[in-house]
């Protein structure tokens, strides 16, 4: 419900406050001081600026009576939900409703959370007698965490636009910024209604045959002879087959790196913020598929540890602490995360570690607790390509700095492929993504261990 902060303290501070001189007035005011000006030299037209300056000032009177008149002429109220999606635009809407007995010319001045730096956000329109207005805007936070939203400003200008009234609509409202919600939901949609390739998740044939008994079926055209079930078929004196699904809660572990080389930006978001948005994908599609998600976060130590469950209530535990992650962007424990996945993780799981190698040494220093974990473990390393690398390689150097910054991101770049080499040595599988792609290609690739038969 929109209060209007103009309620309190005397009408006459009040009024003061909600007065507001237009442009048009000072417009109107410098014209007749130049016209006063030149009744010195023309001074049969002294009496005749008089009547015009008398005019005007019952105009401004008129136009204080008009807008002031009534106590609640304007009615505004912000549409805003309780949470915004990190990363996503996010649609905030607010309606003006005009009860005045005459048609207004009306200027709305929005104030946003500080985060998002827009000083700007400024709507004017003109709304008749009882119409109600609807305006739109999309913000797009790239942080998680609370913002506020402030006032939302409505001047109101009087019949002839002298004088504007000003409504403070005081709509005070902490809202939380989560990771993307609203992507997760548009693959829910999408997987719903059989379009997953709109969304660009690659259909992938299975290879062999599911191993999970589901249900004996009467035999049809197409089915494998190899399922017969014979004893079934001498029972109904008719052919019988077996049916399999996949395997179900299988657990699927994300392991977030919140090290300083998470840190990186890239159009507006962390490297952090990608993993995180992309965690919530990966376990929102594994808890469709019937099997059990769970999550590590740790950078210097263990944040978090998620047990991996399939329970319906695990989907909002596991948005709710991607959503309080924190982290100072320290040097990541590989060490202590290897004796954690030892000592938590008893069963074989699918581990899809979020991280960022940007050297080969980088990467070998690491291996050792990597390779070891892939012994008991299918092992998904994701770490990012420099997108702005292509950048720098696809622009012809036109000087001495610029082809040193060439052979730099070759080697940078030519240093990624290695990793994944070195990594696929020890058994390891890796996801080499743009920021943006990452969660596409992480759901394919967890899809496609699945139509393997690796989980």
């Amino acid at each position: 419900m929109a209060i209007d902060r103009q309620s309190g303290g005397s009408p006459v501070i009040r009024f003061i406050k909600s007065l507001y001189l237009t442009n048009l007035l000072f417009i109107t005011l410098a014209l007749c001081v130049i016209g006063l000006f030149a009744c010195f030299i023309f001074d049969e037209y002294f009496y005749l600026m008089q009547l015009v300056l008398g005019v005007f000032c019952v105009f401004i009177l008129l136009d204080i009576f008009t807008v002031f008149r009534q106590k609640k002429g304007i009615i505004g109220s912000r549409n805003c939900p309780d949470r915004l999606s990190n990363g996503d635009q996010n649609t905030i809407s607010f309606s003006i409703t005009n009860r005045y007995p005459f048609k207004v010319r009306i200027k709305i001045v929005e104030e946003v959370p500080f985060q998002f730096q827009k000083r700007d956000l400024i709507f004017r329109t003109s709304l008749g007698v009882d119409k109600v207005e609807v305006f739109y805007y999309d913000l797009r936070p790239t942080r998680r965490g609370v913002y506020q939203f402030g006032a939302l400003n409505v001047y109101v200008s009087g019949l002839f636009g002298f004088v504007s009234r000003r409504y403070i609509f005081d709509n005070h409202k902490d809202v939380a910024v989560y990771p993307s919600f609203i992507e997760m939901h548009k693959y829910e949609l999408l997987a719903a209604s059989h379009r997953l390739t709109d969304y660009g998740v690659k259909r992938i044939r299975r290879i062999g045959h599911a191993t999970e008994f589901d249900h004996i079926k009467h035999y049809t055209l197409g089915d494998d002879p190899r399922t017969i079930n014979y004893k079934a078929t001498a029972r109904m004196n008719q052919l019988m087959v077996n049916t399999y699904q996949e395997e179900k809660s299988q657990p699927v572990y994300c392991l977030i790196d919140k090290g300083r080389t998470m840190k990186m930006p890239f159009n507006g978001l962390t490297l952090l913020d990608y993993a995180i948005n992309s965690t919530l994908m990966v376990c929102s599609t594994a808890l469709n598929k019937g099997d059990k998600a769970g999550l590590i976060t740790f950078s210097k130590g263990i944040d978090e540890i998620l047990p991996a469950d399939k329970h319906r209530r695990q989907r909002n535990k596991i948005l709710e602490t991607l959503y309080a992650q924190q982290t100072d962007f320290k040097e990541a424990d590989y060490e202590r995360l290897y004796v954690t996945v030892r000592r938590k993780l008893t069963q074989r799981s699918l581990i899809i570690l979020y991280t960022n190698f940007e050297t080969v040494n980088s990467m070998r220093r690491q291996l050792k607790y990597l390779s070891s974990m892939a012994k008991d473990h299918l092992i998904l390393v994701a770490f990012f390509l420099n997108s702005e690398f292509n950048e720098v390689l696809d622009t012809p150097p036109s000087n001495l700095e610029e082809t040193f910054r060439k052979g730099m991101a070759e080697k940078l770049s030519y240093d990624k492929l290695l990793i994944v080499k070195e990594l696929n040595r020890y058994g390891i599988y890796t996801i080499l993504s743009k920021p943006e792609n990452l969660t596409i290609d992480s759901i394919n690739k967890y899809l496609e261990f699945k139509s393997r038969g690796l989980i």
